[in-house]
């Protein structure tokens, strides 16, 4: 089972994440992403979702139009674990 990270281990992995939100309530990070429109957004989701798949990793997440809202926590952790930090960067990758 993976681990919560300590204050210190999610402050390190929030350093290398650019637009990622910590929400200290969720104990989760969230991210908004917009798109020029709603058939971009559901490609990027798409990606995000075979990504998500491959990593065994899976988000909490919803659509409006043209933003896509991520949150990333783990459940069996309690909270946020580097399996979100390493989803949260393969996610920032494909944007590129």
């Amino acid at each position: 089972m993976v681990e919560k990270l300590s204050d210190k281990e999610r402050e390190e992995g929030l350093r290398g994440l650019g637009g990622w939100i910590y929400d200290e309530a969720a104990n989760a990070i969230e991210r908004v992403f917009r798109f020029k429109d709603f058939s971009e957004a559901f490609g990027f989701m798409t990606r995000v979702a075979l990504a998500a798949e491959k990593a065994g990793h899976h988000p909490d997440w919803s659509n409006s139009y043209d933003s896509v809202t991520i949150r990333l926590s783990t459940h069996d952790a309690g909270g946020l674990s580097s399996k979100d930090i390493a989803l949260a960067q393969a996610i920032d990758k494909l944007l590129i």
